[in-house]
């Protein structure tokens, strides 16, 4: 049975809004305490009417803190003021208040079954303290002021139940919130994982593709050609560094100070190319781009699914295609940008082409609302067309 903490910044607020209540709440009831009855003066010291009004109003100041203490003092406090008469009936606005106060913070700390036992109890107390006095009091004629029997025997569950239920609705509410912002906090984060992942997974699988190609390549030719196996060592260490430099990149966006580094663009698709042929599997490119457009116009979420797609797709026909020629169609235009990787392998697809690659391809042209196709070419060969909006996310899906 804990209090939901707020922020402490408004933690701080609500605490001074409590101790003003408090003390409000603290002069209200030495005012009834000190109340003159009809017929007569308070027949208690000034320190009784003084330490009552402080039982019932101070406990107010930390009802945030300390919900259950306070409502069963608050409560105590105001039957016995009501009980031993210290506080008349017609002065009761004192301790209502306090009760009101405690009870709706009550109610929103509190929602399990022991809250309606204790309200249950404060209710009957207050109630049995406020009725005792007219019920087996020796008072001959009730006083004009007085308030009827049946608001007296009510007194508890009106000044009690309704600011219990108030609060046990915001406090259901305010969990109900929490627990949707978690969830999407939750979701967010999973996404960002998934997000990381896949740019990872298109790193790596590249570079080590790249890699294991040409040191097969140089160590075949390691004694029949030297310069051949030196320029497949040139390329293996480019590779690996730039696959260092990007997944360096990639785990930096997981740090919130680090600034951003640009994300690769169209603009690198020819150094892509160039990285990505081999003797055996040589790749072309293509980049056509309308006098009218400008690439720079194309948003960088569009360039970076365009450049891993080509990246994917290059990958695959080094891996798995060679020997074969390749040629990558990048069209850039006014409202989309199309993408056609081809090659002319003569290597058997393996059934359903249902790999890692070509799922991570869906899954970034469906982010961007475009169309997706890959297949075997009719004249041989395997073929990956990609068609991305550069308006934003659209109605799209795969084929």
């Amino acid at each position: 049975m804990t209090a939901i903490r707020p922020t402490r910044r408004r933690s701080v607020v609500l605490h001074g809004l409590d101790a003003v209540a408090a003390g409000l709440v603290v002069l209200l009831c030495y005012a009834g305490a000190i109340e003159t009855p009809a017929g007569g003066h308070p027949s208690e010291p000034a320190w009784v009417s003084t330490v009552t009004a402080l039982m019932i109003g101070l406990p107010v100041a930390v009802r945030r803190r300390r919900p259950v203490p306070v409502v069963i003092t608050v409560s105590v406090a105001s039957s016995l003021a009501f009980g031993l008469e210290i506080i008349p009936s017609f002065a009761a606005p004192g301790p209502a208040c306090a009760l009101v106060l405690a009870f709706y913070t009550f109610g929103g700390a509190v929602r399990d079954t022991s809250a309606f036992v204790i309200d249950a109890i404060c209710c009957f107390l207050v109630t049995a303290g406020l009725s005792g006095p007219m019920l087996f009091g020796q008072h001959s004629d009730p006083q004009p002021d007085a308030p009827s029997s049946l608001m007296t025997l009510l007194f508890g569950v009106l000044t009690i139940a309704p600011p219990a239920i108030l609060g046990f609705a915001v406090g259901e509410r305010r969990t109900q919130n929490a627990l949707r912002n978690e969830q999407v906090r939750r979701e967010a984060a999973m996404e960002e994982r998934l997000r990381l992942a896949r740019e990872l997974h298109d790193i790596i699988a590249h570079t080590m593709t790249l890699i294991v190609v040409k040191a097969s390549i140089g160590n075949h030719v390691a004694e029949s050609n030297p310069v051949e196996a030196r320029n497949a060592l040139q390329v293996i260490e480019k590779t690996g560094r730039a696959a260092m430099y990007e997944v360096r990149k990639v785990l930096d966006m997981l740090r919130e100070e680090t600034p951003l580094a640009p994300t690769p663009g169209l603009s690198d698709l020819p150094k892509l190319v160039e990285t990505a042929s081999t003797g055996d599997a040589p790749v072309t490119l293509t980049l056509q781009r309308p006098e009218d457009v400008a690439t720079d116009g194309v948003p960088e979420s569009v360039q970076l699914a365009v450049y891993r797609i080509v990246q994917e797709a290059v990958t695959n026909v080094v891996k798995h295609a060679a020997p074969a020629r390749c040629h990558v169609t990048v069209v850039v235009g006014a409202d989309d940008v199309r993408v056609e990787v081809s090659d002319d392998g003569q290597r058997p697809v393996t059934a359903g082409g249902r790999g890692q690659g070509l799922i991570g391809m869906r899954e970034r042209v469906s982010l961007h609302g475009g169309t997706f196709t890959a297949g075997p070419r009719d004249g041989g060969g395997f073929s990956v067309t990609a068609s991305l909006p550069v308006g934003g996310t659209g109605a799209g899906g795969d084929r």
